[in-house]
């Protein structure tokens, strides 16, 4: 009994074009990945920080009917595991970039290798990252504030006035505005470690919360709240970002010594520096079985 095969032209169109996808893709699979020479200096250590529901203060200044109060804390979804440099990018690291011509000198190099670059600005993290990325093949940023604080795990400082419940009373949040900046002054140690001398916490990234102070990507933002709390107006200034410490700082985005100003609040960092995140390629994103197919 003769079978008779009978094609639509629509389903025919889709089974081409299915076919057409299928093929480019295993092209694309099966080409070789393009890898810029193998960079002279040693790649920076990285630690992977798992994915995680974490209860995190929002970054931003927050005003209720008027008048400051602490942002919220809210649960956040962290839903990919991130890595992140170990430790903070080094003076002799920096010292690279500046002689390739693709960073900026230092205003006041530091006189050892060891210690954290400090004295640089959010342009000049950028263009190191941006330097950083062609040499390795990899793509390299600063962290978001939200990255920051899940890197920071347990070493996070939560620097709230928890006083919201008596906002309207002005006197009360000057005197914790006073006592906490006077503590802040206490404790300053302004002077740059060795890397590694802050130590490691439980996810392996070291000096989180030293004596240097971390660019993010993170713009600034004003928030405005009735006096329900719900937010009536929201604005972002991206020439001023967030920097991360022993407390938040923002920060005009060319200032490189903090004590010079630059829309710093209250008592400013000690040193400004930074770390970066690694971006997960594509392939990093595949199923692990599935990678494993690909060609090295």
């Amino acid at each position: 009994m003769a079978t008779t095969l009978r094609f639509s032209l629509p389903g025919l169109t889709t089974s081409l074009g299915l076919l057409f996808m299928a093929g480019a893709a295993a092209l694309l699979l099966a080409a070789p990945v393009r890898r810029p020479a193998a960079p002279t200096f040693p790649l920076p250590q990285t630690a992977i920080v798992p994915a995680v529901t974490m209860l995190h203060r929002l970054d931003g200044e927050y005003s209720r009917a008027g008048r400051p109060v602490d942002p919220p804390r809210v649960a956040i979804n962290i839903r990919e595991p991130l890595e992140i440099m170990r430790y903070q990018v080094s003076a002799a690291d920096y010292a690279r970039c500046v002689a390739e011509g693709a960073c900026r000198r230092l205003d006041k190099p530091a006189p050892r290798g060891d210690l954290p670059v400090t004295g640089v600005s959010h342009s000049d993290a950028a263009d190191y990252a941006a330097w950083l990325s062609r040499e390795t093949g990899a793509a390299w940023r600063l962290p978001t504030d939200r990255e920051w604080a899940h890197a920071a795990g347990s070493r996070l400082i939560d620097d709230a006035r928890g006083l919201d419940a008596d906002a309207y009373n002005p006197a009360r949040r000057w005197l914790a505005d006073y006592e906490r900046e006077a503590n802040r002054k206490a404790a300053s140690d302004p002077a740059p470690r060795r890397v590694g001398s802050f130590g490691a916490n439980e996810h392996g990234v070291y000096d989180i919360a030293g004596n240097v102070w971390e660019w993010t990507q993170t713009c600034l933002r004003r928030v405005a709240q009735d006096a329900a709390g719900r937010t009536t107006s929201e604005s972002s200034n991206c020439g001023i970002y967030i920097v991360e410490g022993q407390h938040r700082a923002p920060m005009t985005f060319f200032i490189r010594n903090p004590k010079a100003g630059g829309c710093s609040v209250a008592t400013p960092p000690d040193n400004l520096g930074f770390r970066l995140v690694r971006e997960r390629s594509w392939r990093d994103r595949l199923p692990a079985n599935f990678s494993r197919l690909l060609p090295a």
